[in-house]
């Protein structure tokens, strides 16, 4: 059984940072793509980073270029968000996802609050 558990959020003063963890178990971690994904309220989940999982081929969305860095480790079963220079607009659920061809998991979510 597949399982992505977040943990890592919290409440942070803008420009602080924050680095989230997601600790996968019940597949073969080192043959997925893993991503993090956010979802603010009423708005659309968006994809914010991905690492692949031969050559650790990184992607982020523009808004988070240059402030958020994702790594894994094969050998923890662990993704992370390193997100430094965080922003009002950076509040959201963060989300962690494993892909495999047509499989397709996710985590319950972890809250980041940017606030004064």
């Amino acid at each position: 059984q597949v399982q992505l558990v977040e943990s890592g959020g919290g409440l942070v003063q803008p420009g602080g940072s924050l680095r989230l963890s997601c600790v996968a178990s019940g597949f073969r971690f080192s043959a997925y793509v893993m991503s993090w994904y956010r979802q603010a309220p009423g708005k659309v989940r968006e994809l914010v980073a991905s690492i692949t999982s031969i050559g650790y081929t990184t992607n982020y969305a523009d808004s988070v270029k240059g402030r958020f860095t994702i790594s894994r480790d094969n050998a923890k079963n662990t993704v992370y968000l390193q997100m430094n220079s965080l922003k009002f607009e950076d509040t959201a659920v963060y989300f962690c996802n494993a892909r495999f061809l047509t499989t397709n998991d996710w985590g319950q979510g972890t809250q980041v609050t940017v606030s004064s």
